[in-house]
């Protein structure tokens, strides 16, 4: 039986006996908008008390990808005429990524295609994470004046060794087994059978363990534990081991080798500023013990990168104008001053952020 809740960007229903959400913006690739944020929330409340309802399933519509991210350039309007949908969605969407880690019910994300920005919060803090063989999955955000949110920091500094790093400062994009070795996602199963466990969750008895709920998908899984960046495990560890911007720089240079030449070329795209504040809220979350904790930091910084020229610049350079030539501020790694960085960790904004 299938009972339809929500219906236009944000598809829920019960079908059998799974709540399905399924973000319903395929031409935009499913960019997520504040809207969508509180109908997901409202979702999840009927969901949780519903007694038939045994599992979550996230999906995206279409087939390009699960989410591209945030409504970016409704977020780059406001900030453009000092409004404050920065404030007001980045609260609402952080609080809905830690309620998806606590929330109470199996929850199985579909993590096929492209999983950027927005759609790794909602996807990647799931009980059940499940990535395909079209998977590509990244936070690129450093490259929009911006840095890894909706709980991007905790995951990243909780990845092997450096890989986190490696992935936040660069924004390079994960297959689905690297993203499995990064921790961002469980188990690979082929995108020829997701119609398969979909069908299957939506007939899971009622009351079933998130054990059951793996078992289930293992069984259609491949296995796969690690992809191409993971081989590159030790060679990563050796160049991101440091707490600076410059000695990563530094480092990189020494190496010579074609992926650390590569790996240069590609920071030396990223905004600076950007940079140094995603490497020390990486270095911060490394120490903090929940993804709350590494939230309500990541909210102070965005409320100060939302006042930022290098957020508008940013996005214009990317979304708007699309010329992918950014005027940072600072332009270079060694000008950005500590005066500059410490507004991003003031501590302000904590009375906006609370958690149920």
């Amino acid at each position: 039986m299938t009972v339809a809740l929500e219906e236009g960007d944000l598809i829920a229903r019960v079908e059998g006996t799974a709540g399905v959400i399924r973000l319903n913006r395929p031409k935009a690739i499913n960019a997520v908008t504040l809207e969508m944020f509180r109908d997901i929330d409202k979702a999840l409340d009927r969901f949780e008390a519903d007694p038939a309802v045994s599992v979550i399933v996230l999906e995206g519509a279409g087939e390009r990808g699960l989410c591209a991210g945030g409504d970016i350039r409704t977020l780059w309007e406001s900030s453009k005429v000092g409004g404050d949908l920065g404030k007001v969605l980045w609260r609402e969407e952080y609080i809905l990524n830690a309620r998806i880690k606590q929330f109470p019910k199996p929850y199985v994300a579909f993590m096929d295609g492209i999983v950027m920005g927005g759609g790794v919060g909602l996807s990647a803090h799931a009980s059940h994470r499940v990535v395909t063989d079209r998977t590509k999955l990244a936070m690129p955000e450093v490259g929009l004046g911006f840095f890894p949110d909706v709980g991007g920091t905790y995951l990243l500094s909780h990845a092997p060794g450096e890989i986190g790093t490696f992935f936040g400062l660069t924004g390079q994009t994960m297959n689905g087994p690297d993203a499995i070795h990064a921790r961002f996602a469980d188990a690979v199963v082929p995108a020829a059978k997701l119609p398969e466990l979909r069908e299957a969750l939506t007939q899971v008895p009622l009351r079933a363990s998130a054990a059951a709920v793996s078992k289930l998908i293992n069984g259609l899984a491949t296995g796969e534990p690690a992809g191409p960046v993971a081989a590159r495990q030790a060679t990563i560890d050796a160049l991101f081991a440091f707490d600076r911007m410059e000695d990563i720089f530094a480092a990189l240079a020494r190496d010579g080798s074609e992926f650390a030449q590569v790996t240069l070329k590609t920071l030396a795209e990223k905004s600076p500023r950007g940079m140094v504040v995603t490497l020390k809220l990486l270095r911060l979350a490394r120490q903090s013990r929940s993804l709350e904790e590494c939230l309500v930091r990541e909210y102070r910084a965005a409320l100060e990168v939302f006042r930022s020229d290098d957020f508008r610049e940013g996005v214009r350079a990317a979304v708007i104008d699309k010329d992918r030539n950014p005027k940072w501020s600072p332009p270079r790694i060694e000008d950005v001053t500590s005066e500059m960085v410490a507004p991003y960790f003031a501590e302000i904004g904590t009375e906006e952020l609370k958690f149920n």
